[in-house]
């Protein structure tokens, strides 16, 4: 896949920062980040099938977007060192990420809400119910009750607007994306014993509220990851970086400027 199908918001100087977003989403979940983070050079994608990039989905894999990943880095960036950054999907993309040739150039990673764990068996079964359900009846059928999970009470009560221009990315999604999506994530490989191999500097965000992927379950991650931190952020569940801009971006730019020279 050549860069120019893979949508990439690029603006900024410095260093390069990749910014990989969750599912059903697009490149503009990091809107607060790269329009805040100006001394970055960001490199905000939209992964094959969603937002603007092109939707070449028959074999849709979380490996097929790691290279996806890859190849637009050696286009865009070549030789540079950069900082992944992803977010629930960008974080299991990651895993695979991690094994591309672009890891060497690797500056700093941070994942947010995420996990390294493979499905249960159980939620394997509901992605693939939910596949059927949105090409049966389209994406409308799981983005209410999604939402309602992704963001925290406060962020429900606070920041409708936030809510709202997700549910229209989200509604703007193919239905033949998502449900491919859906079986990709299913099927991904589990990534725990990866976890003490990543020696670059790490940086673990999670909502506090976050009930997908959990605080406690990210605090062990980090403890099996030999150069991790992680930062629980309050009153945000688990789109943080949406929900509580401010403080993530503030945990980040500490991060960086503490453990990756930046």
């Amino acid at each position: 896949m050549s860069d120019q199908l893979l949508h990439c918001h690029d603006q900024g100087m410095g260093i390069p920062i990749l910014w990989v977003h969750g599912f059903p989403l697009d490149h503009t979940m990091w809107q607060y980040q790269y329009e805040t983070l100006t001394e970055f050079r960001s490199l905000a994608v939209d992964l094959r099938g969603f937002g603007r990039s092109g939707l070449a989905i028959d074999q849709l894999s979380l490996g097929q977007m790691a290279d996806d990943l890859n190849d637009l880095l050696e286009a865009k960036i070549p030789g540079q060192s950069f900082i992944y950054v992803g977010l629930s999907m960008g974080g299991y993309i990651a895993w695979q990420f991690l094994q591309r040739p672009a890891r060497q150039r690797l500056a700093a990673l941070i994942l947010c809400d995420t996990r390294a764990a493979a499905d249960s068996k159980e939620i394997q079964r509901a992605r693939r119910v939910s596949a059927r359900r949105v090409l049966d009846e389209g994406p409308a059928v799981i983005i209410e009750p999604m939402l309602e999970k992704l963001f925290s009470p406060t962020t429900r009560q606070r920041s409708d607007d936030r809510i709202r221009a997700t549910r229209e990315v989200m509604l703007a999604t193919e239905p033949a994306v998502i449900a491919a999506a859906l079986q990709a994530m299913a099927e991904r490989p589990d990534a725990t014993e990866l976890l003490g191999q990543i020696d670059v500097p790490t940086l673990l965000i999670c909502g506090q509220q976050d009930e997908i992927t959990t605080a406690s379950e990210m605090a062990s991650m980090a403890e099996r990851m030999p150069n991790a931190h992680l930062e629980v952020i309050p009153d945000a569940g688990h789109m943080a970086p949406l929900e509580q801009p401010e403080l993530v971006n503030k945990a980040i730019r500490k991060f960086l400027r503490e453990s990756a020279g930046s």
